[in-house]
C-alpha cells in the first residue's frame, strides 16, 4: 500500500463529521479502493484518526473494539443498536456527497496519483490521432 493511499484514507476519514460513520465501502468508494483495503489501512494506520466513526455496511465494529467506541459515540450522539456491536447506519450514515466533497478538499495538497489505486477507473486517454491518408 502506497503511502499517497494511506494518506488519502486517513485524510477521508478525519472529515466524516461527529455523531456520522462511514462504512468501509464507503470510505473506499471516495477513495477509489474497496472496503477491505480500507480496513486493512485502518487496522495498521487508523489509531491516530476518528477510527471510531469507520464501521462495517451494517454499522457494526469489530468486538474488540466496541466497548473503546462506545465512549466516543456516547460524547457524539451515535445510540448502539440492540445488538450492541455497532450503529443503525439508516440513522446515522454520513452524506457520501458531502463526504466526498470534503475528502477531494482536504486532498488538494497532495501530489496526484501516478498510478491510480486498484479499483480506481483509468485516466481518460485521448482519442487517437486518424491514419495519414496513403
Amino acid at each position: 500500500m502506497d503511502d499517497l493511499t494511506v494518506e488519502r484514507v486517513l485524510r477521508t476519514v478525519e472529515v466524516i463529521p461527529p455523531g456520522r460513520v462511514a462504512s468501509y465501502g464507503q470510505v473506499g468508494d471516495v477513495c477509489g479502493l474497496g472496503a477491505r483495503q480500507v480496513g486493512r489501512i485502518m487496522s495498521q494506520w487508523g489509531s491516530g484518526v476518528p477510527w471510531w466513526r469507520v464501521t462495517s455496511a451494517d454499522g457494526d465494529l469489530p468486538v474488540p473494539l466496541v466497548a473503546r467506541a462506545r465512549v466516543r459515540w456516547d460524547e457524539e450522539g451515535i445510540e448502539l443498536k440492540p445488538n450492541g456491536r455497532g450503529c443503525r447506519m439508516r440513522r446515522y450514515r454520513a452524506d457520501h456527497g458531502q463526504l466526498s466533497a470534503d475528502a477531494e478538499r482536504v486532498w488538494a495538497d497532495l501530489p496526484e496519483h501516478e498510478n491510480p489505486p486498484e479499483g480506481a477507473d483509468p485516466p481518460e486517454q485521448p482519442a487517437p490521432a486518424p491514419a495519414p491518408d496513403a
